[in-house]
């Protein structure tokens, strides 16, 4: 099993946006980012290998030029996405936390180096990591009670062999697909650089479908109940009175004996699970068989066996549903800031681990999903517990994803090909299991777990993962 790696650091830069940029921006939380206010950044990292036919002769100048392209097109990638170079406070005469950018503002650019050799365990196929292997590739967000940063960034050398791009995002400030649009902008310029040379005087332009909306009055309260208040009112109010703490939680760390891997469905054995599950039910038509669903039931089955749950217990599938074409009318897709909601599943350990727990499995999922058309998404928002949000989060018994397939993260190219591997890496802290479209294409899928290590060699697992045989056969682990 590849051990944790170990990095040198180079530098930490700040990056501003390039000048041209608004000289002061500030955007209020909405309900959808207010419910993330404290939540820990997501953390995730990319992989690239550098080819002989990428590089030049001599890695160290190979460094510089990978080092050049990515600061250069960052600065001018920031121009357009100039909120996440400010910083989220909570002031006094403010009802809402506040996201904003003054002039001089920047993001955290953290350079180290790893050593080459550490390169292939880390990124590729087929291992087993410790659960912490990923902690000194990604950077860390700067936080306090007052104030804390929008995103940081850290690009890890592996000389001679590629290098790492690792990311830390507040979760109140963008969700998912804010996130990847920036990134992709952030390669999409990087590639261009690429084509045209470096040169201090040059800019970009993103696609349509790149470019932010900063509009805050597109998000809108259908319910009538005032969430944006329950919500402020509720963390205002978890440590005490009038607390407006924006400092970002420290989730617990996983046991020392904890490890990391992915395992990937591809679109053959999706295929494989859709039909098992439509030999064993008379009418389909009320489930969900989509990609997503097949997989998540798949791997919710499969933790609850090997995790041992007992059979009486209530087991609860966490999904993150994005809300943009949810509402009405629809939120623009291009729309900067969180506009998602988690929605939860029910069933009974027992079902799960029973001769059909796939299906139940499924069915759970199927009508969480089914039932957001019927009820409407944002149908018992109101309820949430926030004097407990945090230990659910990391209870037994609890399942929640991180990510979509549909997000085709293995897209983004920053001008020296296709990731080899991307990992959410702080799932090792929340406890989800993330999801991505697979790097192998063909409507494939990748499900990234962090267990014990006796779990994974677990009879039990191995039991669950039936027709789990071979890569050619079966499920595989990439």
């Amino acid at each position: 099993m590849a051990q944790p790696s170990s990095v040198k650091l180079v530098e930490i830069c700040r990056v501003a946006p390039k000048p041209g940029a608004p000289d002061l921006l500030s955007l209020p939380l909405t309900y959808f980012d207010s419910l993330w206010l404290r939540f820990p950044p997501v953390q995730r990292l990319y992989f690239y290998e550098l080819t002989s036919s990428s590089s030049s002769n001599s890695s160290t100048s190979a460094d510089s030029v990978v080092l050049a392209y990515l600061k250069t097109s960052l600065s001018l990638t920031l121009k357009h996405f100039v909120p996440l170079a400010g910083n989220l406070t909570w002031p006094q005469d403010s009802h809402t936390p506040l996201l904003s950018y003054v002039q001089g503002g920047t993001v955290s650019l953290t350079v180290a180096e790893s050593d080459a050799d550490n390169f292939d365990h880390l990124s590729s196929n087929n291992v087993f990591l410790e659960s912490k292997a990923y902690h000194p590739l990604v950077p860390q967000l700067e936080s306090s009670h007052e104030r804390t940063a929008a995103i940081a960034l850290q690009i890890t050398l592996f000389p001679g062999r590629g290098f790492a791009i690792g990311t830390a995002m507040h979760h109140a400030i963008l969700d998912g697909k804010t996130y990847i649009s920036f990134v992709k902008s952030w390669a999409h310029a990087c590639s261009k650089q690429i084509e045209i040379g470096l040169s201090i005087g040059s800019d970009i332009s993103l696609p349509e479908q790149l470019k932010s909306l900063y509009d805050r009055t597109v998000i809108y309260d259908p319910t009538g109940l005032g969430l944006e208040s329950i919500y402020l009112n509720d963390w205002q109010n978890l440590d005490g009175p009038n607390n407006r703490s924006v400092k970002v939680w420290e989730f617990k760390a996983p046991p020392d004996d904890s490890v990391r891997s992915i395992f990937e469905f591809t679109g053959a054995q999706i295929q494989t699970l859709r039909q098992m599950v439509l030999e064993k039910v008379s009418d389909p038509v009320h489930l969900h068989l989509s990609t997503f669903s097949l997989a998540c039931a798949y791997t919710w089955v499969c933790l609850v066996k090997a995790q041992e749950i007992e059979a009486g217990k209530v087991l609860v599938q966490v999904v993150s549903v994005d809300c943009r074409s949810r509402l009405d009318p629809p939120v623009p897709e291009n729309y900067f800031g969180n506009c998602m909601m988690g929605v939860m599943g029910f069933a009974d350990a027992k079902e799960l681990l029973g001769e059909d727990g796939l299906v139940a499995a499924v069915t759970a999922i199927s009508e969480t999903i089914k039932g957001l058309d019927k009820n409407g998404v944002l149908k018992g928002a109101h309820e949430l517990y926030f004097s407990k949000i945090k230990d659910l989060f990391q209870a037994e018994g609890i399942y929640a994803t991180a990510g979509s397939h549909r997000f085709q993260i293995y897209d983004t190219n920053f001008g020296w090909g296709r990731p080899k591997k991307v990992e959410v890496v702080s799932i090792y802290r929340t406890g989800a299991i993330s999801v991505s479209d697979s790097k192998n294409g063909g409507g494939g899928i990748e499900i990234g777990v962090v267990l014990k290590k006796r779990l994974y060699g677990s009879i039990c697992f191995s039991i669950c993962c039936r027709f789990w045989k071979a890569p050619s056969q079966g499920l595989s682990i990439t």
